[in-house]
């Protein structure tokens, strides 16, 4: 089990709260708009089901970005989306201190993201993309790759 060095993000950071209500759009235009928000930047891009005027269901499309994205968020929204206006926040995120180690498997290193709150590990958990590329490699169920990620580096589930 070998430490990495931790990186460098922001505990508290100030942040954008952007959204839309879309109630005449595809899903699969939606996934689209997903992608390029997160590939300009966003931190985080979801959509929740709404309802809207006359009953109508709609989607909730809500993002977090810095304040120096909002220009660029705004222009995906309006020229990929029917949306004709936008709400944003501003609003704080507090983040865990974020530290990384890796985990050995029989099929290989695993890493592991843990989450520090005063010097305490609080938050433990193998990153997706390892654990995907290695069951799909080996050809092995992605929970067993998980179950020894737990077992070998005693992760927090």
């Amino acid at each position: 089990m070998k430490a990495l060095p931790p990186n460098e993000e922001h505990v508290d950071e100030d942040m954008l709260k952007i959204e839309v209500n879309l109630d005449d759009i595809s899903g699969e235009v939606l996934g689209y708009v997903m992608d390029l928000l997160f590939a300009s930047g966003a931190n985080d891009v979801y959509y929740s089901p709404i309802y809207m005027k006359k009953n109508r269901p709609g989607i909730l499309l809500q993002m977090l970005c810095s304040l120096q994205k909002l220009g660029e968020m705004k222009e995906i929204l309006f020229r990929e989306t029917t949306t004709l206006g936008i709400r944003y926040y501003p609003l704080t995120v507090h983040r865990l201190e974020r530290k990384f180690r890796e985990v050995e498997t029989e099929w290989g290193i695993v890493k592991v993201k843990e989450g520090i709150l005063q010097g305490q590990i609080v938050q433990s958990a193998p990153e997706y993309e390892d654990c995907k590329k290695i069951a799909m490699h080996h050809q092995v169920p992605l929970k067993k790759v998980y179950e020894q990620v737990w077992r070998n580096g005693e992760v927090r589930k």
